[in-house]
């Protein structure tokens, strides 16, 4: 379904069910999509546990763009996105999620869209070779428990635990994700047990 935002329209997938236990909201990385496999593992096991699930194709990559442009202007679409969502899914817990650069909006939205949790698959916490520039900073900031799970040969760079709820290392695994669906479903799953009950 579309949903139109003042940067322009975004596609969003709904999974699971029409009356779920929470809602979990996802998005892509900078130039990627909504079929990623560690977002596609996340969407399985929520929806296994009774929640809804929306995948949400950013307004930029919509309009063919690679590159998300202003970090003010990608919030301010995300917070209408959500906003439309939430007026669908009323009266259950949000948790935000995305993979990469959507990982990051997630965090940095979290507190204003009154988010239960985060789900940061890939945080990119500093540009490759540049440990210097960190963003640490929109993890702390996320006001909520977030999950963060990356590879251990990442070279955006890895969390410290101590700046997240969880912080899962993948071993053998790069920015991608591609390999470790079944993992990743398996760190989720406790924390989102919370909401399924």
């Amino acid at each position: 379904m579309a949903i139109p935002t003042a940067a322009g329209e975004a596609q969003v997938w709904i999974d699971g069910r029409t009356n779920p236990r929470f809602l979990v909201v996802l998005t892509h990385g900078a130039a990627g999509g909504v079929d990623a496999p560690d977002l596609l593992a996340v969407r399985r096991k929520a929806v296994e546990l009774g929640g809804s699930v929306a995948r949400v194709l950013q307004p930029y990559r919509v309009a063919g763009g690679r590159a998300p442009g202003s970090a003010v202007r990608q919030d301010a679409a995300w917070l209408e996105i959500v906003a439309d969502l939430r007026r669908r899914f009323k009266k259950v817990p949000l948790i935000l999620g995305g993979r990469s650069n959507g990982a990051r909006v997630a965090c940095r939205t979290a507190p204003a869209l009154g988010a239960a949790g985060v789900i940061a698959l890939a945080f990119p916490l500093h540009p490759p070779g540049q440990p210097e520039k960190s963003r640490v900073e929109e993890l702390r900031g996320a006001g909520t428990d977030v999950v963060v799970l990356n590879g251990d040969r990442d070279p955006f760079g890895v969390p410290d635990p101590a700046d997240a709820a969880l912080v899962h290392v993948l071993a053998g695994e790069t920015h991608a994700l591609k390999k470790s669906a079944a993992v990743i479903g398996e760190v989720v799953e406790p924390w989102l047990l919370r909401w399924s009950e």
